[in-house]
């Protein structure tokens, strides 16, 4: 039944009255946040590169807000079961990601209908946290010691060659693509379910080279069973200093690195987003939170929120043209 001209006019007063009480609450919400426990969506298993750095951060995001951080490890579909659940939170505060970004920009790109998500439209971003370098490595039995040995190699054998990877739309993955089309080589890809495997597989001479983390191959290189080849940054990593970038090894244009950043979900409150911006900037000006993440093989990082959203939006860019380019679909 349609309402009466009144009673239309007392439902626009009073939904606009609960407006401005909202508005006036904000000041007052910023004041009193956080007067609980926070929650750290970490959307992978604990022990990898994303549970490390959120630990790492939640422990001193806990110091800096006066609440604790409890880290809720919500892994499965690639890092889409997490990150979609923080998108159909509350914008409250209370419940935060402690996103693999770059992960996150090729899965809403490689699978849009799935993933649960849209990087620019579900999430309000806060802030880079940390890059995490990739590094071409290869097994003893390829005969390549250096980067330009090893792009001759594949050349002198199109599609004789092949690669690992640790799933297919990784970031592992897109890197080796990209860095196909740089190089201007034909290698074939070998998806397996993580790194762990396609390491194992590597060093058994199963796959000739892999573009891994730096956290997850640095023990391999320095204990000899991995032939390190170039890094995927602009600048030499300290915890492998004899290694050169991609660049300087003489291909341009494969700079990757793997982003990690916090993010809330969309329509965080102003006041509330200042807040847990500087106290992002405030733990990550640690010098024990830098090192901590250093000797993970991950480069700290602070961003305004503002800063965050650029990045985050390049990143999908970057992917898209990669994933359209190389014609890869979802499984």
């Amino acid at each position: 039944m349609p309402l009466s001209q009144p009673s239309m006019h007392r439902r626009g007063a009073m939904l606009a009255l609960s407006s401005l009480l909202t508005v006036a609450a904000l000041p007052a919400m910023a004041q009193t946040y956080p007067d609980r426990p926070i929650k750290l969506v970490v959307p992978y298993t604990a022990g990898g590169a994303t549970d490390v750095i959120g630990r790492v951060v939640g422990l001193q995001l806990a110091k800096a807000l006066g609440q604790p951080v409890v880290v809720d490890n919500r892994a499965g579909a690639a890092g889409n079961l997490g990150a979609a659940s923080v998108a159909r939170e509350k914008p409250d505060g209370y419940t935060l990601l402690l996103g693999a970004l770059t992960s996150h920009s090729i899965n809403s790109v490689l699978q849009p209908a799935t993933a649960g998500f849209d990087m620019d439209n579900s999430f309000t971003p806060i802030s880079v946290v940390g890059r995490v370098p990739l590094v071409v490595v290869v097994g003893p039995s390829v005969k390549a010691s250096t980067l330009k040995e090893f792009i001759s190699l594949a050349r002198s054998k199109p599609g004789g060659l092949n690669y690992g990877s640790s799933g297919n739309g990784s970031p592992q993955h897109l890197a080796a693509e990209l860095f196909k089309r740089q190089a201007d080589v034909q290698i074939t890809h070998v998806p397996y379910k993580g790194s762990p495997p396609a390491l194992n597989d590597l060093m058994g001479g199963q796959v000739d080279v892999v573009f891994d983390t730096l956290p997850a191959t640095q023990a391999f290189i320095k204990g000899g069973k991995l032939r390190a080849l170039a890094v995927t940054t602009a600048t030499r990593q300290a915890a492998i200093p004899d290694v050169p970038t991609v660049a300087e090894a003489g291909l341009e244009g494969v700079e990757v690195t793997s982003m990690f950043g916090v993010l809330g979900p969309a329509g965080l409150p102003e006041p509330i987003l200042a807040k847990l911006s500087a106290a992002l900037k405030e733990a990550m000006d640690k010098k024990e939170v830098r090192d901590s993440l250093l000797a993970q093989g991950a480069a700290p990082v602070y961003t305004t929120p503002a800063e965050t959203r650029l990045q985050i939006q390049a990143e999908v860019a970057r992917w898209s043209k990669v994933i359209k380019d190389a014609g890869i679909k979802a499984d």
